[in-house]
């Protein structure tokens, strides 16, 4: 399955992803080929919808103490939701979808998560500090919110002018 990223201002990413049913071979596939755009692309986190497929599916991967993203600590969420947040904290930002740019966002520290693996087995996890950051910015990718749709007006009006900026001056250079 070959995949690619679905960058801003692509109007899919604004789409809505459904819940999964069948876990099946398919499923796996729809996996695995996520994990290998993840990695080749230095991300930590991507969800289906960036990949084109409206489904309720993440995956996660926060590299180590080395920096190194083993595939032990893989984590796949299938039909993820939150249910309990706790406390405040601001993080810089990225996205595999809006490359390049970079935005200071309030998230909630700490975070319960009721999930389904790969499998469909129902799991919890408790996430504290950039794990749930990044679980966080991948659920809103599934309810169709970019980490920019949280931005004040006037940073956004910044940032559009700044994307657009960014855009041309790459057409331009492969011209």
């Amino acid at each position: 399955m070959k995949l690619t990223i679905v960058e801003y201002p692509d109007k899919k990413l604004k789409e809505k992803s459904k819940a999964i049913e069948k876990f099946d071979k398919e499923l796996h596939k729809l996996l695995d080929a996520m994990y290998e755009v993840m990695i080749k692309s230095n991300g930590i986190g991507l969800a289906a919808i960036q990949v084109g497929h409206a489904k309720q599916v993440l995956i996660l991967n926060i590299p180590d103490e080395n920096d190194t993203q083993p595939l032990d600590n893989l984590i796949e969420m299938i039909n993820p939701t939150i249910v309990q947040r706790s406390g405040e904290t601001v993080y810089q930002e990225g996205c595999l979808s809006v490359p390049s740019f970079y935005e200071d966002i309030d998230r909630h520290e700490k975070i319960i998560v009721h999930y389904h693996d790969r499998e469909g087995s129902a799991q919890t996890l408790s996430a504290d500090g950039l794990l749930s950051i990044a679980i966080q910015h991948e659920i809103d990718h599934l309810n169709g919110i970019l980490f920019i749709d949280k931005l004040s007006y006037s940073r956004r009006k910044k940032f559009e002018k700044e994307y657009k900026r960014v855009q041309k001056e790459k057409k331009l250079s492969k011209a």
